[in-house]
């Protein structure tokens, strides 16, 4: 009896013959898959492989495994195999934006550069990387939570062109359960990552806990999701060109002289007749885009604010919103501009970052306190001990949803520098312990803050 070869489904339509292509491999399942995927189909389909493995520098000995592990997949196939290693915490603590910037985000950033130095290098003409159904429906769902706009629940894109040439997703389509079936049944094994099992990491809380909790009611969830991504994609690209063709009737650059015509001038401004006659939808996205042409993203409120200044404010009225983004209303016009953002004065002088491993512990004479963090299991990325900046939310004990640091500390009174040097301890952009308040605590973490040894501090834990 003949037995058929295992397969697995793949979006080939883009996979010409002569592509030289690198396969982005972890280790895992899902780029393993990828990649003996490919290799069975290579011939076929006339593509020339190479496999690619970053190693970030983070889990230690089990990512240097992991290496090995790549290193002699890609011998056994005979492949050319290219390796890159990235320290991610410390390029990560090297940002100047790195408040908003997670470990996970980091390595996601560090990894696309890298893949995209490698096109150019070696050369190829493609990356493709192992994103499947499972990763569609959780990139969607954690875009939800967070109020993307229509943009950002178009998930992840089946192909991404950048200049130095096409980053492709073949298994978009397919689900991590038909991805764990062929291995099986070709007999290849895979590594775990070990941190996709630390519910830390947003993503792996929405994959071991909200996703199954939520398949309870529907459970075509998942695909329901991709399919919304498939929705919100086709849909974006038709409003980026409908904004593209209406926006020279809306925006006016420079301003309006007396006499007539338009003087140079910093910033944007958009004609309220014109503007005024459109759909709330319509307004809505001439607004934004304006605002990202001045370099500003604008959150929903910031957009509604501006809309309603636009509709129903009087010439004269002016509004102010983060980024240094400001506007005011004329008898025609809404003109946008940044206006310079001073640093504040008590920010600056707030004390360091201070990394802390979980599990561990440290002293910080700047806030006059001993923290220890004991842990279940080690996290791959330290916790960091620092002041509160805006923005921030923290989950306190017993309450109903996060909170807003600025609105616990008003409640609590503390103003002046006080407020300003306020600390909170935070883990992969979630607010583990802040002083002075009972914090919802981490499953398997448990936090104890002390005086520092030698301080007058009553630091709470």
């Amino acid at each position: 009896m003949v037995t058929s070869k295992p397969t697995l489904p793949l979006h080939t339509d883009d996979l010409k013959p002569g592509l030289r292509i690198a396969v982005a491999v972890s280790g895992g399942a899902d780029s393993v898959a990828l990649l003996r995927a490919l290799h069975a189909c290579a011939a076929e389909l006339g593509l020339v492989l190479h496999v690619a493995h970053l190693h970030h520098g983070l889990r230690g000995a089990e990512a240097d495994a992991d290496l090995e592990f790549v290193r002699s997949l890609a011998a056994g196939l005979n492949l050319p195999f290219h390796e890159h290693h990235i320290d991610t915490a410390a390029e990560a603590a090297r940002l100047p934006g790195k408040a908003a910037e997670t470990i996970e985000e980091a390595a996601r950033r560090l990894r696309y550069a890298w893949l995209r130095d490698l096109m150019v290098q070696v050369p190829l003409d493609a990356v493709a990387t192992a994103h499947t159904l499972d990763d569609q429906a959780e990139t969607v769902l954690a875009k939800f939570l967070r109020g993307a706009w229509t943009e950002g629940l178009s998930g992840i894109h089946p192909a991404v062109e950048f200049q130095e040439g096409r980053v492709m997703r073949p298994l978009l389509g397919t689900r991590r359960a038909e991805v764990e079936s062929y291995l099986k049944a070709l007999g290849q094994p895979w590594r775990e990552d070990s941190s996709n099992r630390h519910l830390t990491f947003t993503r792996n809380r929405i994959r071991h806990e909200l996703l199954p909790q939520l398949e309870g009611w529907n459970p075509r969830l998942r695909e329901h999701l991709s399919q919304m991504s498939d929705l919100a994609r086709d849909e974006e690209a038709w409003w980026t060109a409908e904004i593209a063709r209406l926006a020279p009737e809306v925006f006016l650059s420079g301003r309006p002289v007396r006499g007539g015509g338009r003087a140079a001038a910093e910033g944007l401004a958009l004609d309220l007749h014109r503007l005024t006659d459109l759909a709330p939808a319509l307004q809505r996205r001439l607004i934004r885009d304006a605002a990202e042409r001045l370099g500003a993203a604008l959150d929903f409120p910031a957009t509604e604010s501006l809309r309603l200044l636009a509709l129903t404010g009087r010439a004269g009225q002016k509004c102010e919103l983060a980024a240094g983004l400001r506007a005011e209303r004329s008898h025609r016009e809404l003109r946008l501009s940044i206006q310079p953002v001073s640093p504040d004065p008590q920010q600056v002088s707030a004390p360091a970052d201070l990394p802390i491993p979980v599990p561990g512990q440290a002293d910080s004479p700047e806030f006059s306190i001993r923290l220890t963090i004991e842990s279940d299991y080690p996290a791959p990325t330290p916790a960091i001990l620092r002041t509160w900046r805006p923005g921030d939310r923290v989950y306190l004990r017993h309450s109903s949803g996060p909170r807003k640091v600025k609105e616990v500390l008003e409640r609590m009174k503390i103003s002046g520098a006080d407020r300003a040097r306020w600390p909170v301890l935070e883990l992969n952009g979630r607010i583990l312990w802040m002083q002075g308040v009972a914090v919802e605590p981490e499953r398997g973490i448990r936090i104890t803050a002390a005086p520092f040894p030698g301080s007058q501090s009553t630091a709470a834990s």
